[in-house]
């Protein structure tokens, strides 16, 4: 069983919000679950989606703001046993390169 999130963690302040969003992440590293920030959220890589969802929760409430916004889309892979990077490797298996290219190249 693999359960993979993206989730998005972020606080309604004015400024910037990477300290709350290191908050979160660092949430998430007590976790025994893989992951991955991006620019527009954290990609989450989980046994189940029970480890998935308690990582989510204390994210969400790692975040010291009087509104949270939280997002998080699963997919649950309940019968295979995949890596995330496995799905990856599947795209660019297809399209004959890595599934990436830099702004302004």
């Amino acid at each position: 069983m693999t359960a993979f999130g993206f989730l998005s963690v972020a606080p309604v302040i004015e400024g910037s919000m990477s300290g709350e969003v290191a908050k979160a992440v660092a949430a998430i590293e007590e976790h025994d679950v893989g992951y991955e920030t991006t620019p527009m959220g954290t990609i989450i890589e989980a046994e189940d989606a029970a480890a998935l969802f308690a990582a989510a929760a204390d994210a969400h409430a790692a975040v010291d703001a009087d509104r949270v916004e939280t997002f998080l889309k699963i997919d649950d892979k309940r019968a295979v046993e995949q890596a995330a990077g496995e799905k990856v490797e599947s795209v660019a298996d297809e399209l004959g390169h890595e599934p990436k290219r830099d702004a302004g190249e």
